[in-house]
């Protein structure tokens, strides 16, 4: 157990917060130590991954920070076309993807280079280009921070959502996810539906790519529009993409035809919260610390020198415009601590 630990290098947005008390977890005994010693109920508590989907609004967390730096990779079972394979949940995510990728495993090459950890992806159901975590889970491994008991929960009592989960909602704060499994394909179609890379294919010449090559596509699409966070900070994609029902679309449709959009299943439209917040007006805005990116008006980004508030301020000030333009209210992607 360390005490004023600076969380700066543990958060993607860069910003300097102190724990009172932070304690690294490389195994899952350390976890087990950590609850019989009887230190979490006795303090707030906050469970630290990848850091790269929050923004600590304060200078002080006044309580534990828990940070999961476990690693492993294991095949638990292999038959056929499938094969389960487990992850620790400090694994690097986008190292785990060119893992799968790298022995010709479908099923999360459209997620590549996300950034964060293993454990995370299950609490946001990280998603992109088409494809959510959800798609190819299997079932994952969590500690109940109480009791000190492992469980396993199944895909459906993750009650997986848009960007949600059990673990982001009424378990928050309650599990802490160790492993997870992924159930995935040795042969599967590639999804490549999704515009930006459907596009990219058609400019390049490439009709037929391999899982390779469209795990290497992502990669260069995600690095056209979002920052590297070791130069500017930031969380990527800071909203969720706005679901609205088909009529309030149809009417914004008329006074704004170019408007892009999505049909989810349930009959609502999904429209991109980038291109409403690009539209209001702020690709590009800054001011001295804090700022929209300037290749994709979804990215908040801060330029160094700022505080947590700096954005939230931003944020609430994007959130007004967007509504008032458009009467669709958009929402964070990003975890407020």
């Amino acid at each position: 157990m360390k005490t004023n630990i600076n969380l700066q290098p543990y958060n993607s947005f860069g910003f300097d917060a102190v724990a009172k008390q932070f304690v690294e977890i490389n195994a899952v005994s350390d976890l087990q130590t950590l609850i019989k010693s009887g230190a979490l109920p006795r303090q707030k508590t906050l469970i630290l991954s990848g850091g790269n989907n929050i923004l600590f609004q304060n200078e002080v967390f006044d309580g534990l920070v828990i940070y999961i730096n476990t690693k492993g990779i294991e095949i638990i079972k292999e038959g056929g076309n499938e094969v389960v394979v487990r992850a620790q949940a400090g694994e690097d995510w986008p190292d785990f993807v060119r893992f799968c990728v790298g022995k010709g495993w479908h099923g999360v090459e459209n997620l590549a280079h996300i950034p964060g950890k293993v454990g995370a992806a299950p609490v946001q159901n990280i998603g992109a280009y088409g494809m959510e975590l959800k798609d190819s889970f299997a079932q994952c491994e969590a500690m109940d921070l109480v009791t000190g008991e492992t469980k396993v929960f199944t895909k459906e009592e993750c009650r997986f959502g848009y960007r949600e989960s059990v673990f982001k909602g009424e378990l928050k704060g309650r599990y802490v996810i160790t492993s997870v499994d992924f159930l995935l394909k040795k042969d599967a179609p590639l999804n490549l539906e999704y515009g930006n890379i459907k596009a990219y294919l058609e400019e390049n010449g490439i009709p037929r790519p391999t899982l390779q090559q469209l795990h290497d596509v992502i990669c260069t699409i995600r690095d056209a529009k979002l920052p590297d966070v070791k130069q500017i900070g930031s969380a990527g994609s800071f909203f969720k993409n706005p679901v609205i029902e088909r009529a309030q679309f149809e009417t914004l449709l008329k006074e704004y035809p170019t408007m892009p959009h999505y049909d989810e299943p349930n009959g609502k439209v999904k429209v991109p919260a980038g291109w409403l917040i690009e539209q209001a007006g702020w690709k590009g805005w800054r001011d001295e610390h804090v700022g929209v990116y300037d290749k994709q008006a979804l990215v908040l980004v801060h330029y160094g020198g700022g505080k947590g508030q700096d954005i939230v301020q931003l944020a609430h000030r994007i959130q007004e415009s967007v509504e008032e333009k458009f009467g669709i209210r958009i929402s964070p992607e990003v975890n407020f601590v």
